[in-house]
């Protein structure tokens, strides 16, 4: 169970970051979410390094850190994947 959940908050953090993020994003769906579990797992290690434990009922500090990582990740990984795969498959 714990891995389905990785694959929902990967993929909603994914989302988000795409839609907060300027400009068009060229990374497919599978990838963004992929970012976005990296980016929850980053965030929960940034989180638990500025001392942010959990709490009783919603986490928004350590959501936040999980958000900006992916907002991160998310950016970095579509410019690698435009500087590598995605200039092959545009120009086909």
């Amino acid at each position: 169970m714990g891995w389905l959940w990785a694959i929902i908050v990967g993929f909603v953090l994914g989302l988000i970051a795409k839609a907060i993020l300027p400009g068009k994003q060229h990374s497919p769906l599978w990838l963004t979410t992929i970012f976005g579990m990296l980016g929850a797992i980053v965030g929960n290690a940034l989180a638990r390094a500025m001392g942010v434990e959990e709490t009783a009922g919603i986490d928004w500090s350590r959501h936040i850190f999980q958000l900006v990582a992916a907002l991160i990740i998310v950016g970095v990984g579509d410019m690698v994947y435009m500087a590598t795969l995605g200039k092959r498959r545009q120009r086909t």
